[in-house]
């Protein structure tokens, strides 16, 4: 009996992925007709049909909806499985692909890939910022290793969520204020850069700000932590960040708002019972230690990001 190859599965979840075989094709850089046949050698194979190609896109059947799921989840584990035999346990190479919320781009990861280079400089290391439940999309489709994101919320199921420490916002600024904090009724007396609203961090600052009857005066919006801070430097723009980024940073000052905004848990984020590596395992050992040299406590759980 004839058994699918891998290629017949890969060509099946880019036809589904992409709705055509023609921007299926390009994608996998062979002819449409050699997709095409490909496919149909896989339907005689399993002996079902898979797609149906009745309209003006490729849709899998309902037969093809659940061989579709298998086929990506055979795709992840032979992948994962690559990725085990190939790992080196003393670091001399390998791969770290790390997801991270936007915050932790400005105080968190730099010093931490710099740690885990240091460390281990044969190591690959591939940061992505992105929303949450991106991150959790590319954890639970195997192609990160780990995240940073946020506890307190729900997550997607097959995510285990690990709280590291607590963070509190502030109002960052070259300008400085009182030392006894700032009203948050006072607040629109400055000029704000903020995340952009896409992102979740923006939708607990918004939060915060309907919560007291505060109508902000938002400037910027950018969807980068480190150009809110780029901004903050060259001018009188405030912005509201972790009070941890003004550490280590002479030129920045940290104003608490008075009452605080909700304090929320960072969090590691991994797949449950996916393959750990050698790398992976190297940076949460990293992350621990680097949060524990920090005296940073987790308080308990608060609101998600």
């Amino acid at each position: 009996m004839a058994i699918p190859e891998l290629r017949h599965l890969r060509y099946l979840l880019a036809v589904t992925q992409y709705g055509t075989f023609t921007r299926a094709a390009e994608h996998l850089h062979i002819s449409q007709p050699t997709l095409s046949q490909q496919l149909r050698q896989l339907e005689r194979i399993v002996g079902v049909r898979l797609l149906d190609r009745g309209g003006r896109t490729v849709r899998p059947t309902d037969a093809g909806e659940v061989y579709v799921a298998h086929a990506r989840r055979a795709l992840r584990e032979l992948a994962a499985a690559e990725r085990a035999v190939g790992d080196v346990q003393d670091l001399s190479r390998g791969q770290l692909r790390l997801g991270v919320t936007p915050t932790f781009t400005a105080y968190l990861v730099g010093p931490l890939m710099a740690a885990l280079h240091a460390r281990h400089p044969g190591l690959g290391l591939t940061v992505t910022e992105a929303m949450q439940d991106r991150i959790e999309d590319a954890l639970l489709a195997d192609a990160l290793d780990a995240g940073i994101g946020f506890a307190g919320g729900p997550v997607q199921s097959g995510i285990a969520v690990e709280p590291l420490f607590t963070e509190r916002l502030g109002l960052l600024t070259t300008v400085g204020g009182n030392d006894k904090g700032l009203p948050v009724d006072r607040l629109p007396e400055w000029e704000l850069a903020l995340l952009s609203g896409d992102f979740a961090t923006r939708s607990w600052i918004d939060a915060y700000f309907v919560e007291h009857g505060v109508a902000p005066r938002v400037a910027v919006e950018a969807d980068s932590a480190l150009a809110l801070l780029e901004m903050v430097r060259g001018g009188t723009l405030g912005t509201l960040l972790p009070d941890v980024v003004a550490q280590g940073r002479p030129e920045l000052a940290s104003v608490q708002l008075m009452p605080p905004p909700p304090a929320r848990t960072a969090a590691l984020l991994t797949r449950e019972g996916g393959y750990s590596s050698a790398a992976c395992r190297a940076f949460v050992d990293l992350l621990r230690q680097y949060v524990e040299e920090r005296g940073w406590h987790t308080a308990a759980v608060a609101r998600s990001s």
